[in-house]
């Protein structure tokens, strides 16, 4: 999924939020995002995006980090944290301010009856506020490295949305843009789940004059009820039994035809043979596929 024309070193990265232990739908993004830096030479940066303590699981960075190590996901350089990292969110929320490209609201949900917000509300308030991006109209469109053409109506669809919420936390768009222009990431790789943020960051950059990454969204894993695997569907955590076992079916899941043998080798032989081996272009076009039986919770019944 690299882009031969891009001048700079390939570097890409993983980050999970710390809401709860990373499952299998969650090894699957990671091992993507993993292999294919590592297939174009590149670097892999894990960063732990920690923006909302109420939904946050205070175990949660180090568990995530522990099974990456034991899985032999080793990335390059620092964790980084995003709670560390207020005072560069508040320089670019400023700058936006500064090219009135964001503006203070004090519209609720309710107010907007679920529909996106387009010029409704602007206010003098300095107090309990929101702040918005200010969306233009029409269409953006972007060439996923795995999904094709993906266009967005920012009218319809994307409206002025928040950055910084009333609240008081950054929204994600804003801190997970300001994060991967800051650490010069080149390629992002993740779950389809959030191909539809994408087009609100590539607003982001295009307001901070930055040049795109490449994208490429792999497909979710479902659960038997047809759910994605998630924390919030109590998706079964990844333990650190049958590793190999576990990365080969990972693999297999993403196309990549392992041969049976792998799964009793070691952890880092199974990725040695994934990177030497990765086919990206096995997942083109694809959006969700049932997770292998063993990760999928018992369907209830009724």
């Amino acid at each position: 999924m690299a882009n031969p024309s891009l001048s700079v070193p390939y570097t890409g990265r993983f980050a999970p939020s710390p809401t709860g232990p990373l499952h299998f739908g969650s090894l699957l993004a990671a091992l993507a995002s993993y292999v294919d830096a590592r297939a174009n030479n590149g670097r892999w940066l894990v960063r732990i995006e920690d923006l909302d303590p109420p939904r946050e699981d205070p175990s949660a960075a180090s568990a995530i980090l522990h099974i990456l190590d034991a899985y032999g996901l080793h990335w390059d350089g620092e964790v980084r944290y995003q709670s560390e990292r207020h005072d560069a969110y508040q320089q670019v929320l400023q700058q936006l301010i500064s090219n009135d490209l964001a503006f203070p609201c004090q519209c609720s949900r309710k107010q907007l009856g679920g529909l996106p917000h387009q010029g409704n509300c602007h206010c003098q308030a300095t107090t309990d506020i929101a702040w918005r991006f200010l969306c233009p109209a029409g269409e953006l469109c972007f060439d996923d490295g795995l999904q094709g053409r993906w266009c967005s109506d920012l009218t319809q669809e994307i409206g002025d949305f928040v950055i910084k919420r009333r609240d008081g936390p950054w929204s994600y768009q804003l801190a997970v843009v300001t994060d991967d222009i800051d650490q010069g990431i080149t390629h992002i790789v993740r779950g389809i789940d959030l191909i539809d943020s994408t087009a609100r960051q590539i607003l982001l950059y295009q307001a901070l004059q930055h040049p795109l990454p490449c994208y490429s969204h792999i497909p979710v894993a479902l659960e038997a009820n047809g759910q994605k695997l998630s924390k919030q569907n109590l998706a079964q955590p990844l333990t650190t039994e049958n590793i190999s076992q576990t990365l080969w079916l990972a693999l297999s899941w993403l196309g990549q035809q392992p041969p049976p043998p792998l799964q009793s080798c070691s952890p880092g032989e199974l990725l040695q043979w994934a990177v030497q081996h990765w086919q990206p272009l096995a997942l083109a076009g694809q959006r969700e596929r049932p997770a292998p039986q063993g990760f999928q919770r018992e369907a209830s019944a009724g």
